[in-house]
């Protein structure tokens, strides 16, 4: 498989294109663009986090805690919380990625498992979605870099995995375990599309809360019509 510098490398390059493109070709904004190339730099890097060596895991874990909780400032602030009470919120956050997050990696996570594939990486951008702030098309950009920079890594990983032998081409044993649509533990799989399942509802009622049902007024609607029936 591909190296962490290797990784890390064209992940980069992928998100300087990716920045570069939109602010020269869509004009979106410039500290926007910087952020989105950022994320797609470091999304390089997560699928790793599942890794026996540490660096992948501790790079990843260390960026993601700083940077998650400076995406929730501004959803935090729409509860018009106490400046104090952001600050709380958000050092909580960065111990809880930091560490109870990569205790949980540590334990339960097994190496080219489930976080190889093509699942983890939509679980991945739909998060990016949820925690980024701005309009739509802002968000999609920014979520859109978190998904480009992870698939970087699934392909190179796949690249990596096929040899040239001097006379022809020959797949490794790791041929396929990377770009994969599930893995071989079903509860692994389970949690993975369920996780997937459970952000886009989250995304469909964060864009359009009033697409969804109000369980209130659903209520009386029920109340209405038992008492139309009684009658």
């Amino acid at each position: 498989m591909a190296g962490f510098k290797t990784h890390i490398s064209v992940s980069t390059l992928t998100g300087i294109g990716y920045g570069s493109a939109a602010f020269t070709l869509y004009n979106v904004p410039l500290p926007t663009c910087l952020l989105a190339g950022g994320l797609c730099s470091v999304s390089g890097m997560l699928p790793d986090v599942d890794s026996d060596s540490g660096v992948p895991r501790r790079e990843s874990l260390a960026f993601g805690a700083a940077v998650i909780p400076m995406m929730l400032i501004d959803r935090l602030q729409r509860y018009n919380l106490a400046t104090e009470t952001i600050v709380l919120a958000g050092a909580l956050m960065y111990l809880l990625v930091r560490f109870g997050f990569g205790k949980l990696l540590k334990q339960c996570s097994v190496h080219r498992g489930m976080f190889h594939s093509i699942p983890a990486a939509c679980v991945a951008a739909e998060l990016a979605f949820l925690l980024a702030s701005g309009g739509l098309e802002l968000r999609v950009f920014k979520a859109g870099a978190v998904l480009l920079g992870y698939l970087s890594h699934l392909l190179l990983d796949e690249i990596w995995s096929i040899e040239w032998t001097g006379y022809f081409f020959r797949r490794k044993k790791s041929f396929g375990t990377a770009l994969k649509l599930w893995g071989s533990s079903m509860n692994s799989n389970l949690v993975t599309y369920a996780g997937a399942g459970l952000l886009a509802l989250l995304i469909f009622q964060d864009h359009s809360p009033s697409r969804l049902p109000n369980p209130a007024k659903a209520a009386q609607t029920a109340e209405a019509v038992i008492d139309n029936l009684v009658r």
